[in-house]
């Protein structure tokens, strides 16, 4: 009897409920420690690196996707805030500069999975069993790391190491650049506030529910991002046309970013460690090479605007926009720029992707070449 009772216990520990609640406690748990620490953004590296860990080291962890979208949700009304008439003005006139790290993240991406193919394609020591142009190239854009994984099942690839690369260089790029702009006393700079400061309990109702409409409007466009975009997008429109509702409480957004630090580190599952290691180290450095490089792309624009380097840095970095994003709001670092840089970049990789996958390294069936 009491074997059994063992094994109901055990059964029932191993439930979604569970998890998600043991997940949820460890996350706090770390976002209070880093709290006091007083490391860069607690409320998410805190999650985002105790779920990562306990879960490459076996644990049951997880995310429950409904959090996940709240957590998206609330952050992207947060960001929408600070799209003020005045701030919207002063950012038309940088489309140019928005041009150009488009560009630079479409010139990335193509360099990145040139030298994946190249240095795991051949045989030898670096060789990855199977890798095929379509991995390497879906491995490599920066941004739409889910879409990404899709178009690489769509055209054959390996969907594990193309998810593994972009897992990797998020992760990476989430914990080097705010530790970095905290070492050099980088905050405060380029501030912007945002439209409603000011918690009114009958505005943030509205908020919450023109934001959910938007939502739901890019969830039946079949868009991506959308929970953050549709709202990122809702709240963005009614503080630009000067419709003051309300602030997002400050636990919010702390809520939000706790969930968003889970969704991340439960990516990192036992499998991830033991996944080609030569291919992980080779999107390590990739990736190394690539915020060097944003980072000179950044010094260059700040000679040509009135902002600081470090602001340019955080909207041209190859990190993820909800994560970057909540770093330019922590630290306070131009986040309107910085949100608007993500957000057109993720809309061009998205829309050229394919077919530049198809320009470059899709070869013409035998009725398409002789047309």
């Amino acid at each position: 009897m009491a074997f059994a009772f063992l094994r109901r216990l055990l059964a029932l520990l191993n439930t979604a409920p569970v998890r998600i609640f043991f997940t949820l406690l460890l996350a706090f748990v770390s976002a209070r420690v880093c709290v006091a620490l007083h490391t860069p953004l607690p409320w998410m590296i805190g999650p985002l690196v105790s779920t990562a860990c306990v879960s490459m080291l076996g644990g049951a962890t997880e995310s429950w996707t409904p959090l996940r979208n709240a957590g998206q949700w609330t952050i992207g009304a947060a960001l929408g805030l600070y799209f003020t008439p005045t701030v919207v003005a002063l950012m038309a006139g940088l489309w140019w500069a928005m041009l150009l790290n488009i560009v630079l993240a479409l010139l990335l991406g193509l360099g990145f999975g040139a030298w994946l193919h190249r240095v795991h394609e051949g045989p030898g020591r670096f060789h990855v069993a199977g890798l095929s142009r379509t991995t390497s190239y879906f491995a490599a854009p920066i941004g739409a790391a889910s879409e990404m994984t899709l178009m690489a099942e769509r055209h054959g690839g390996q969907t594990e190491l193309v998810a593994s690369a972009h897992s990797l260089r998020v992760l990476m790029v989430t914990l080097t650049i705010p530790f970095g702009l905290q070492w050099l006393g980088l905050h405060g700079l380029d501030a912007a506030v945002s439209g409603p400061r000011v918690v009114q309990l009958p505005g943030l109702a509205m908020l919450v529910l023109l934001t959910g409409l938007g939502c739901w409007l890019m969830i039946l466009l079949k868009r991506t991002n959308a929970w953050f975009i549709g709202a990122l997008l809702a709240s963005l429109l009614l503080t630009a046309f000067g419709w003051s509702l309300s602030a997002i409480p400050q636990w919010m957004s702390n809520a939000a970013q706790l969930l968003i630090g889970i969704s991340l580190g439960v990516r990192f599952r036992r499998s991830f460690v033991r996944l080609a290691p030569r291919w992980l180290a080779s999107v390590a450095l990739a990736t190394v090479v690539m915020m060097l490089l944003c980072g000179a792309a950044a010094l260059a624009l700040s000679r040509l605007t009135d902002l600081h380097w470090a602001t340019i840095l955080l909207g041209t970095s190859p990190g993820g926009i909800a994560e970057m994003s909540i770093t330019a709001k922590v630290l306070q670092l131009g986040v309107p720029l910085v949100t608007a840089f993500h957000v057109t970049r993720l809309a061009a990789v998205l829309l050229l992707a394919e077919p530049m996958y198809r320009w470059f390294y899709q070869v013409p069936s035998d009725s398409q070449a002789l047309e």
